[in-house]
């Protein structure tokens, strides 16, 4: 076996250096590179490759030969080109397959003169490439492929960013999703704890007898959450429809249904801005247990989150803005009223004077409105004043009933609900309640809700007829959880804003360029 006197990656530059007048020139170049090919006679663009193992597969195979080593095992691989190292009569080639790199050992002994020229001339970093050859190891213990036969698969006409600084700019990322994932290892992990997640949330509601279902995208009424929509038209129907921003009414009606333990994880909708924390379209689990209640569904919130990290992770134990924090210890429970009253100094509730409640708002930042009630004007200040500083899990209970139309009344509390929502790195991650099952009840609130739309509140809803009418054959008593897969994988995977865990994520319309 031929081999250099060190590895090609300390010895060698990359193959195909870009010259010439920018990208427009490299693309012309790597263009007239396919026609080439064609007017030869090959196919650039092949229908298909058989090969015998991924990357993965033959690390998996064969993880401890010495270096040095040649085997006669054969295999057939594909990947794209990270790297091309040129090192005289060979070529070393990484390749990038399912996240998974994997050296071609290419000498022109093995390949003959015209296909080592076509490699050294026609490859660059980003081609497809499938290779046909024998496992090897280098001297310094590499594990490679002995090339015998490459063929190119798809040619890359546009250069892959800079293999050392990938992509930079997070618009860039974002937008170019393709090329983020191709260069940067750590968009990977981010989408691989984001699968990991959702799968193990599947895992343990089956385990407790949950089916899965699913249920309009489009709805008649806008209910479930309090969010602004985005409207739509149906045409051969001639009525105004709207994408929807939960999917608890109809999950819901299926409890009524007799269907006991549901559950959805989809795409919601909400016509608001763009944060850190906020994407227009997002994804949600919501389930419902019938003769379940809040505390209940406090017990299943810990039981998916403990579960997911778990199998996404490896460990309950996460990073939290520094701290050490371990899943698997039990979450306290606090009232959101003691929460924002100890922010603030003095006594945050529902029955405190609107006027009160208005002047403590001012008085720490919150921007209300004249149509805000005080379970609004009672959030509005946890959230300026208390949210933040919720690090470590913890349920918040309590809501405010004229925020939650959708919750139980607090036995010990008329102006609270039976409600929780989860807080961790100061963000609500998940939500749920003892469902609202009285029709008499829920048409007063409802009704409630549609007079505050109507006085100017654009996220209220109105009046579900046809839930009530569910509501009206009986509902049991039912619990129900609301998890937002977005944030929760954000604190899994440790990243910062919601679009590093989005494939693509809502942005500004593009500048047009090249």
């Amino acid at each position: 076996m031929i081999e250099p006197p060190a590895d090609a990656s300390e010895t060698a530059p990359d193959c195909a250096p870009i010259h010439g007048s920018g990208l427009a020139a490299e693309r012309a170049r790597r263009q007239g590179q396919v026609d080439a090919l064609r007017a030869a006679g090959r196919e650039p663009y092949p229908y298909r490759f058989d090969r015998t193992h991924n990357a993965g597969e033959v690390r998996a195979q064969w993880p401890d030969l010495a270096p040095g080593t040649e085997t006669s095992e054969e295999v057939a691989v594909a990947g794209r080109v990270l790297l091309l190292r040129d090192s005289g009569k060979l070529v070393f080639i990484t390749i990038l397959d399912a996240g998974v790199e994997l050296q071609l050992f290419v000498s022109k002994a093995a390949i003959g003169d015209a296909a080592f020229d076509e490699v050294k001339a026609g490859r660059d970093r980003g081609d497809w490439i499938g290779a046909h050859g024998t496992v090897m190891t280098t001297r310094k213990g590499e594990l490679s492929v002995n090339v015998d036969r490459l063929e190119l698969l798809a040619k890359s006409i546009r250069p892959l960013p800079d293999k050392w600084h990938g992509l930079t700019d997070p618009d860039t990322r974002f937008r170019q999703r393709y090329a983020d994932l191709i260069v940067n290892t750590e968009a990977r992990r981010a989408f691989q704890v984001r699968h990991a997640v959702i799968a193990s949330f599947r895992r343990t509601l089956e385990r407790r007898g949950y089916i899965e279902v699913e249920t309009p995208i489009l709805h008649v009424e806008h209910g479930g959450a309090i969010a602004r929509p985005f409207v739509t038209h149906h045409n051969t129907l001639d009525m105004t429809m709207y994408l929807r921003i939960a999917v608890e009414l109809h999950l819901k009606r299926l409890i009524v249904g007799g269907l006991d333990r549901v559950f959805e994880i989809g795409r919601v909708f909400r016509n608001e801005g763009l944060s850190p924390r906020h994407n227009p379209e997002f994804t949600i689990m919501e389930s419902y247990e019938a003769f379940a209640d809040v505390h209940d569904m406090m017990a299943l919130t810990e039981d998916l989150v403990v579960s997911a990290a778990g199998d996404a992770l490896g460990t309950t134990v996460i990073d939290v803005r520094g701290e050490r924090v371990d899943l698997a210890e039990p979450w306290p429970r606090r009232r959101m009223v003691d929460l924002a009253s100890d922010a603030v100094g003095e006594r945050v509730h529902p029955s405190v004077p609107l006027d009160h409640l208005r002047r403590l708002a001012t008085a720490h930042d919150v921007r209300w409105e004249q149509v805000w009630t005080p379970g609004q004007l009672v959030e509005g200040i946890f959230e300026a004043a208390a949210e933040d500083q919720l690090v470590r899990p913890l349920f918040v209970t309590g809501h405010p009933t004229d925020i939650s139309p959708l919750a139980r009344v607090d036995l010990t509390d008329p102006l609270l609900t039976d409600r929780f929502e989860l807080f961790a790195d100061g963000r609500e991650l998940a939500n749920g309640y003892s469902e609202l099952n009285d029709p008499v009840e829920q048409r007063k609130r409802f009704a409630a809700e549609a007079t505050a739309r109507d006085a100017g509140d654009i996220e209220r809803g109105g009046i579900d007829e046809d839930y009530l009418r569910a509501l009206e054959y009986g509902m049991p008593p039912t619990g129900g959880l609301g998890v937002g897969i977005d944030r929760l994988v954000m604190m899994l995977a440790g990243v910062e804003t919601i679009r590093d865990v989005i494939l693509f994520p809502t942005l500004r319309r593009e500048v047009e360029r090249q």
